[in-house]
């Protein structure tokens, strides 16, 4: 039986295809040319012309949608009915799709359905000899395994970060339309909450992770706690950089011991063992003491560095690139000096001054 890659997404609320969804896309492309087969689009969302034009020069043989009102707001009902539609019309033996919220959500579910298998946070694809076989982190990203399997179709979930965002022309295209019949759903999208631009402080894309420990809540040297000056410095450092906000499980669960607590962080912010695992190029983390169960959720920042009054801690033995042995409470008060020099003399630029190129 011959092949066919599919590679499957969803838009975005204004239409557009998310970068996650683009590095899938990258993915698609390579696996499709490695074992010498098609490549399928299939898109759904409320609008799908502009995503649909947007990867209309990646190579796809066909195109094909799933688009309207039912379709626009993420719902499993529906979610599920036009992945398994678009996956029965093209005859896909490997479906690939990122792994976002909305996309993890149903997969499982159309794999059964289509008697399928499937794979998620996989970290990469290899189909250089022809055949497919795909790396994913097992036991708490300590263990890569390579798995292979015969079953089709077999859905590959990307995990984000993982390859290069897909770059290429717009194209008009008019993708082959699959009517949908929505089943029975009583969940409906009544409006939308978000945090606002002050309490955001989970930044996927940005080029810098910085990582908070529980350090910021003890007792400094003059005996005394100073979590609300912690907070500014803190905040002060993300609203100059644009980096994103981690933290450790210990600074997240003190509240429940009756302690301290800084109020910008959350679970949400979590970074380790039993948080999340993100893929910033460069993190820098503070009052953290660099412990295995922490340090794992760094496992894929490329340049690591740390701040800590203790020479012995983690962070000195092999787990940073650097470690600066100061009090992270003096070296955050001149940082943030510097940065609000350096953007009193650069004020007409309104981007963030911290980059990859920094």
């Amino acid at each position: 039986m011959t092949d066919t890659v599919l590679y499957l997404a969803h838009t975005e609320a204004d239409g557009s295809l998310s970068r996650a969804s683009l590095e899938a896309l990258t993915v698609a492309q390579t696996t499709a040319a490695g074992l010498h087969v098609s490549l399928v689009v299939g898109l759904f969302g409320g609008d799908v012309c502009d995503a649909a034009a947007s990867v209309g020069g990646c190579g796809a043989s066909r195109f094909f949608a799933v688009a309207g009102a039912d379709f626009a707001s993420p719902r499993y009902a529906s979610d599920a009915a036009a992945a398994e539609a678009i996956a029965r019309a093209t005859d896909a033996t490997i479906v690939v799709a990122a792994h976002t919220s909305r996309l993890a959500r149903v997969l499982a579910g159309v794999a059964f359905r289509l008697n399928g298998c499937i794979d998620t946070h996989v970290s990469a694809v290899d189909s250089s000899d022809g055949s497919i076989a795909v790396a994913r982190w097992f036991y708490r990203q300590r263990i890569e395994g390579m798995a292979r399997r015969t079953q089709r179709p077999w859905f590959l979930v990307i995990d984000p970060g993982v390859a290069t965002a897909y770059v290429g022309p717009s194209v008009d295209i008019e993708p082959e339309t699959i009517t949908v019949l929505v089943p029975s759903t009583r969940t409906q999208t009544v409006g939308l909450r978000e945090a606002s631009a002050a309490e955001q402080t989970i930044r996927p894309d940005a080029a810098l992770l910085f990582v908070a420990g529980a350090g910021w809540t003890r007792k400094q040297k003059d005996g005394q706690t100073h979590t609300e000056e912690a907070e500014q410095l803190i905040l002060g450092f993300l609203g100059a950089t644009g980096a994103s906000l981690g933290s450790t499980k210990s600074l997240t669960d003190i509240a429940g011991e009756g302690l301290a607590v800084l109020h910008c962080l959350s679970h949400m912010n979590q970074v380790g063992q039993t948080g999340s695992t993100p893929r910033h190029p460069k993190g820098l983390s503070a009052c953290c003491h660099g412990e295995e169960p922490h340090v794992v959720g760094w496992r894929f920042i490329r340049e690591r560095r740390a701040v800590n009054l203790d020479a012995n801690c983690g962070w000195a033995r092999g787990k940073a690139d650097v470690l600066y042995v100061a009090d992270a409470f003096e070296v955050m008060r001149q940082l943030n000096g510097l940065l609000r020099a350096r953007e009193t003399s650069s004020r007409g630029d309104r981007q963030p001054i911290y980059s990859n190129a920094s």
